[in-house]
């Protein structure tokens, strides 16, 4: 993206100044930048493209003014947390929504709150944990905006148990490419509210999302951490303990091998109920919630990276997965207090982090496999990468539940995420890896999460969803943009033409 500097210059530009009696396309140009670079969080790949930023509802409706008139293709880009290529444009425009990000009102009775969609989870949680209220699905970095989120239809550590963020919606507001504005909810106008959501920003623009935040009653949670000796006795824990869990999550070390295919540690987290948390309110407040910036009060966590570098290798990195796993040992099913934040994202914990893979960059491959295969597909993965000799640095375990939106990722069963190095010696390998993980997913019945993925090919995505479901997409792609206004990068690798 752009620097500071040029970021203030676009966003004076872009200050809803554009004519509203008659469509003027020359003064419309002048708010686009100059071609930028656009880079996938993951640093994979990137896109030269000239970036707005929409400040009003009247802007959006002047962009795809202009994209008709023009015949410009469109992507949307929330908070840039898409590994891949989700949120680049090669080929026009990329709509950056952060500056559209107001939160209008709030009902402190209901939880019930409305916002446009440049709002990141960020303001949501600072924004209610002092109101005590929570986001009721977040995911593992705080910086998504909603309209991203609903986008990809984002999924957190309580998936188990509450669905994706699409199930918490009342309803929003919907601009799609022809102009027409559209209230959706799960009653009205369903059919594009289930679409949408989930849709990858193909089908339109979300304006303003009314989303129900869930109460609280203390500032931190109950959370258990358990060491376990392979994947087949992490699931055995998820399914034992899930009903009695709000959030569970499972680290995995993909180096360990034989008996220990799949060791890790799971940490489960419980909500305290209304009475049980002496420090509430107090605890709450903002300044007890926010994560610290300095590591033992000292070094910049900014500059943490630099004192991950050199591990950042495949020997480095056996190590400290290695190391990791005994040193869960010290604390094995030992409660603790722990606050919201800290327990929820753990990618914000260390800012740059993903800067330990330069000169390089890296990939996630995150995929869904229904429980009744869960355990066999994952360990015929972990046993692939390894005899591949490419094995993934950080792995995370999560379970799931079905849901109703029509592209989702989401199986009755279990998901993998797992992050790859990328250098360029390695791309060819690896993506002959990822290939040959495709197919232990789809054998499997599995799917795939377009917030995550940089390897996926059409063929393959097609195996793993329903095909009325792909149909009903192309139904409401074609009434919504007929003429392929919204294109981006992710959109012409995995769906084509």
């Amino acid at each position: 993206m752009a620097t500071a500097s040029k970021k203030k210059t676009v966003k004076k530009a872009t200050s809803s100044k554009i004519k509203k009696t008659g469509f003027d396309l020359k003064e419309f140009e002048s708010h686009l930048s100059p071609a930028q670079k656009v880079e996938a969080w993951g640093m994979n790949h990137f896109s030269n493209s000239k970036v707005f930023l929409p400040t009003s509802i009247q802007d959006f409706k002047d962009l795809f003014s202009y994209a008709r008139d023009t015949n410009t293709k469109v992507a949307f880009r929330g908070g840039g947390c898409s590994y891949g290529d989700a949120a680049t444009n090669e080929q026009g425009i990329v709509v950056d929504i952060r500056n559209f990000n107001k939160i209008l009102s709030f009902d402190p009775k209901t939880g019930i709150l409305v916002a446009e969609s440049g709002v990141t989870i960020k303001q949501l949680w600072e924004f209610g944990i002092e109101r005590g209220f929570w986001p009721p699905v977040v995911s593992g970095t705080m910086f998504p905006t909603l309209g991203g989120a609903l986008s990809m239809n984002i999924h957190g550590k309580n998936n188990f148990a509450v669905g994706p963020i699409g199930d918490h919606i009342q309803e929003f507001t919907f601009l799609s490419p022809d102009g027409k504005e559209s209230v959706c909810s799960p009653k009205k106008n369903s059919d594009l509210f289930y679409s949408a959501i989930s849709g990858f920003g193909m089908l339109g623009a979300f304006l303003t999302v009314t989303i129900k935040l869930k109460k609280i009653y203390s500032g931190k949670m109950k959370v258990w951490p358990v060491n376990t000796a392979n994947l087949q006795e992490m699931y055995d824990y998820f399914e034992r303990e899930y009903k009695q869990s709000d959030y569970l999550v499972g680290w995995v070390d993909g180096f360990a091998s034989g008996k220990g295919l799949g060791r890790g540690q799971i940490h489960k987290a419980v909500h305290l109920k209304a009475g049980e948390d002496p420090g509430f309110p107090e605890n709450c407040k903002l300044e007890n919630q926010i994560l610290p910036s300095t590591f033992l009060g000292i070094i910049p966590k900014s500059w943490m990276w630099l004192f991950m570098y050199p591990f950042s290798n495949k020997f480095g990195m056996r190590f400290v997965n290695f190391g990791k796993w005994i040193s869960g040992f010290l604390n094995n099913n030992k409660p603790y207090e722990q606050g919201h934040a800290e327990y929820a994202f753990l990618l914000d914990y260390v800012p740059n982090w993903k800067f330990m893979y330069k000169p390089g960059a890296m990939i996630q491959y995150q995929s869904f496999i229904p429980k009744e295969n869960a355990v066999k597909g994952f360990e015929e993965i972990l046993s692939l990468c390894q005899k591949r000799g490419i094995v993934n640095w950080l792995g995370v375990f999560k379970k799931h539940r079905p849901d109703k939106f029509l592209l989702t990722h989401a199986v009755d069963g279990y998901s993998m995420a797992m992050d790859f190095p990328l250098t360029k010696g390695n791309k060819t390998k690896l993506w002959e890896l990822a290939k040959e993980m495709d197919e232990i997913v789809v054998k499997n019945g599995g799917r795939f999460y377009f917030a995550k993925d940089s390897t996926l090919r059409p063929e393959v995505y097609r195996r793993s969803m329903p095909k009325q479901n792909l149909e009903k997409f192309k139904t409401m792609k074609k009434k919504l943009d007929p003429k392929n206004l919204l294109e981006s990068d992710l959109f012409r690798r995995v769906w084509g033409k």
